[in-house]
């Protein structure tokens, strides 16, 4: 049984999910709200009619193939790219209009966009004083990221991981209620992994409102609460995981009972699909397995084995995206 709390609902917006408690003293200033979003360049059209909403308090992973727009959808949120049409805003408010948007929306993107010839130290330092952040700031984020025994060295010489440890520093920098992130875990080892894992989730747990793109689905899996899928620049599914996961196909109930044929029989209702896949063992559709086990009690049936299966996140991405992908590699499924 889920035992997580039921929220009130989120502010006015295209997304209607809850909103939690430790969210509302951030609600008004740190959520990302795109409407009819549109971005084309010439005759291609990158971005068409997006419209979501991002919350505090939660992950939110920002998933699509390649080419599906996801990369020019979170320029126009940090003021590098003019969507053509609609608007995308932070708080009700364009970035370009934030008065210190360092303090509010922490952004990495590019993670190799530093000065080669710097270092750590002067790269987060030159943001610092940019943005009138305390000196102690940049020495406590470089120990945070374990960057602090290598903040002397030029940033050129810094591995894929140890780049994006640095981007990560630069993002929080400001200490901000929103941050972006493209690709986070991109070039990280396990235990880097592990580290972005858990910090991602504290900072959520703040109340902060977390935005990241990635390809790893084992990954957002562990945590990400809400999703937004797009292809080909348009929206496919939106909404908390389990919604898009219900979206892409349903789940079954996996009954392993010697009392098979009766239990098979009680189990029959209304868009529900009872299927023997061996001896023994039943597969359900259209039923919880609190159900089951239930009308199991009821017909007194032995269970040997009650397990819902659903699809993965893997799954559901392939599933939902199968239309939309540019590229399709000969000999997949798709």
């Amino acid at each position: 049984m889920d035992a997580r709390p039921r929220y009130r609902k989120a502010p006015t917006g295209p997304y209607p999910g809850p909103m939690c408690p430790r969210c509302a003293a951030r609600s008004v200033s740190s959520v990302i709200i795109s409407e009819h979003l549109t971005k084309r360049y010439g005759e291609k059209t990158a971005v068409e009619d997006l419209s979501f909403l991002v919350r505090p308090g939660v992950v939110t992973g920002f998933l699509g193939p390649n080419g599906a727009g996801k990369s020019t959808t979170m320029r126009m949120l940090v003021g590098l790219d003019r969507p053509t049409d609609g608007h995308i805003s932070v708080g009700g408010q364009r970035y370009s209009d934030l008065p210190d948007p360092l303090r509010h929306v922490g952004v990495m993107l590019d993670a190799r966009a530093v000065h080669p010839g710097r270092t750590a130290y002067h790269h987060l330092l030159a943001l610092a004083q940019s943005n009138n952040i305390p000196r102690a700031r940049v020495h406590h984020l470089l120990d945070m990221v374990g960057l602090g025994s290598v903040a002397g060295r030029r940033a050129g010489g810094f591995s894929l991981g140890m780049g994006q440890r640095l981007g990560v520093a630069a993002a929080l920098l400001g200490d901000p209620e929103v941050l972006v992130l493209d690709e986070p875990v991109n070039g990280l080892d396990p235990d880097g992994v592990l580290w972005m894992r858990r910090l991602l989730t504290r900072l959520a747990l703040e109340g902060r409102t977390v935005f990241l793109s990635s390809h790893l689905m084992s990954e957002l899996a562990l945590i990400a609460e809400d999703l937004v899928v797009i292809g080909q620049g348009k929206m496919l599914a939106s909404g908390t995981v389990e919604d898009v996961l219900a979206s892409a196909g349903p789940s079954t109930v996996r009954v392993t009972t010697p009392d098979a044929g009766r239990l098979a029989t009680a189990l029959q209702g209304p868009g529900v699909t009872v299927a023997s896949t061996e001896q023994h063992r039943l597969e359900v559709s259209g039923r919880t397995a609190a159900e089951i086990g239930e009308i199991a009690s009821a017909e007194g049936a032995i269970l040997h084995e009650l397990s819902a299966h659903g699809l993965t996140l893997e799954e559901a991405f392939m599933t939902i995206t199968q239309n939309s992908v540019e590229y399709n590699t000969e000999g997949t499924n798709r």
